[in-house]
């Protein structure tokens, strides 16, 4: 199964990578990826700038753009990471392993995969799903 752990920083978190290391920073995230590709449980994961960002939001009839990406930084996305691993709770355990220090937060969430559209195998988008995964995979 695969997991989205997702990366939210508080103002607390800003404050504190203001005062750190920026390389300190990058050599433990990065042995923490490559803990991750060696045990294989790795898919993908990428840090998000701040700028340029964009937020669509479907309030109104039409949808209304505004420059991002939140207004606050406790709703803040930095980055992710997907992964693909056995359960849940080794997501959780990969997730506690990151190295992110106070005021950051990983939010673990579950990547929906075909059982969860089980009702509707019929459906023409998800059997169309179905064959651009097939096509995508087959690119790589």
């Amino acid at each position: 199964m695969k997991h989205m752990l997702i990366m939210r920083a508080t103002q607390e978190a800003v404050d504190n990578y203001e005062n750190m290391d920026f390389e300190a920073v990058i050599n433990a995230m990065g042995a923490y990826n490559e803990a991750l590709m060696k045990a294989g449980v790795m898919v993908g994961g990428d840090g998000l700038a701040p700028e340029p960002g964009y937020v669509v939001e479907f309030t109104a009839e039409e949808p209304v753009v505004s420059d991002g990406p939140y207004g606050e930084v406790h709703e803040l996305f930095n980055g992710f990471w997907i992964l693909q691993t056995s359960t849940a709770e080794e997501a959780l355990e990969w997730a506690k392993r990151c190295p992110l220090g106070p005021g950051n937060k990983l939010e673990v969430r579950r990547v929906t995969d075909e059982s969860d559209f089980a009702d509707y195998a019929d459906n023409e988008y998800i059997q169309k799903e179905k064959e651009w995964r097939a096509e995508e995979a087959a690119k790589a």
